[in-house]
């Protein structure tokens, strides 16, 4: 059986490697969705440079699936299975994801993956996630924060290393996780790295996002009048080189 791990560049799909490894269960390939636009990964804005540093610390190989800035859900679903496909036809037949609780997102993998003929794994499912963070820190993977969501963080949250003073000035209703969306991670350091990643932390930079199919905007357009607004819009991200 083949194995591919769906690798985000943050904390949580490093703790779910790192769990694999320990169980003699090293996944065959890590799969991240990246933006071809500006050449980064999709939601936490590294360079794909650096993913490629973290896939070369690792000695295991770098499945990259290239999407449009404003990709519609029509296009993604089928880019995705194409690439399943593609993997289906190389022996892969297992998937496995760092998700910790949000049902609809497991359910959503699961079919997707049930589609192509995929078995789904998740290792750190139900987690408590404030102690998943402390154990996450005390194994020795270090992340640095590289994008927030500003409705839940200010600022000053994004740039800062991830570990117990981060987590001890998070506002109450910010998951220690970031389980729903409020903040992203890079992982510079691992239990299973060769070495350490250098890096350089570079500015900090404010980008707005708006729904891109007619039906979202739709939706975006009403919650707005109704002003319940809950749409993630307004991003902070620091440049990491």
């Amino acid at each position: 059986m083949k194995s591919f791990l769906s690798w985000s560049s943050g904390k949580d799909a490093a703790f779910t490697l790192h769990q694999l490894i320990k169980q003699n269960k090293k996944p065959d390939l890590l799969l991240t969705t990246v933006n071809k636009d500006f050449q980064r990964v999709s939601m936490h804005g590294l360079r794909i440079e650096l993913l490629e540093k973290q896939a070369e610390m690792l000695g295991i190989e770098l499945y990259k699936i290239p999407l449009a800035k404003n990709v519609s859900m029509e296009d993604y679903n089928r880019i995705m299975e194409q690439a399943m496909l593609d993997l289906k036809a190389k022996g892969f037949n297992q998937a496995i994801f760092g998700d910790i609780f949000l049902e609809d997102l497991k359910d959503f993998r699961i079919k997707q993956m049930k589609k192509v003929g995929f078995e789904c794994e998740f290792p750190i499912w139900k987690r408590d996630t404030k102690k998943l963070a402390l154990e996450i820190i005390d194994s020795g993977i270090k992340t640095l924060v590289v994008s927030i969501n500003s409705k839940k963080l200010d600022k000053s949250f994004v740039g800062r290393e991830f570990n117990r003073d981060f987590l001890n000035d998070l506002p109450e209703n910010v998951d220690w996780c970031g389980e729903n969306g409020e903040f992203h991670t890079f992982v510079y350091n691992h239990p299973d790295f060769k070495r350490p990643i250098d890096f350089i932390i570079g500015e900090k930079i404010f980008k707005t996002y708006k729904p891109c199919s007619k039906s979202d905007q739709n939706s975006y357009k009403k919650q707005a009048e109704n002003t319940t607004d809950k749409w993630d819009t307004g991003f902070w991200y620091v440049d990491i080189k």
